[in-house]
């Protein structure tokens, strides 16, 4: 099976050794995203936006891969206060079409940049 590096100009390019994304047969592993606008490459200010600006960011490597946030089997995110969670159910809640896909959820110490969220996702197109 062959690998295809995807890349958009609709999200933030790459802050270290990665690509955006991998897609390997119909299956997407989109690397971790954080509240960068990818014009500006500044960070959304506050939870709520940085958490909708990386959904924005990961729906744009979805469509760059042919497939859409319907296509996601898997997200995984990284909050670095767990006291945002209710906030992010309600954010998925609003954006995601159910059913839901799986998804983990963590409290970490730190992210690049200072982000307070970052997701990473995979997902499957046909």
């Amino acid at each position: 099976m062959t690998r295809q590096i995807i890349h958009t100009n609709n999200a933030p390019k790459a802050v270290g050794t990665y690509s955006q994304a991998v897609k390997v047969g119909q299956t997407v592993y989109i690397s971790g995203q954080i509240g960068l606008n990818p014009t500006t490459m500044q960070l959304a200010d506050g939870f709520e936006a940085q958490a909708n600006q990386v959904l924005d960011n990961i729906e744009a490597i979805c469509q760059a891969s042919g497939g859409t946030l319907a296509d996601v089997v898997k997200y995984n995110v990284s909050l670095t206060d767990l006291a945002d969670f209710n906030a992010l159910n309600e954010i998925f809640v609003e954006r995601l079409p159910q059913p839901y896909p799986a998804r983990a959820a963590v409290q970490v110490s730190a992210l690049p940049k200072g982000a307070v969220v970052e997701i990473e996702a995979i997902l499957f197109v046909e």
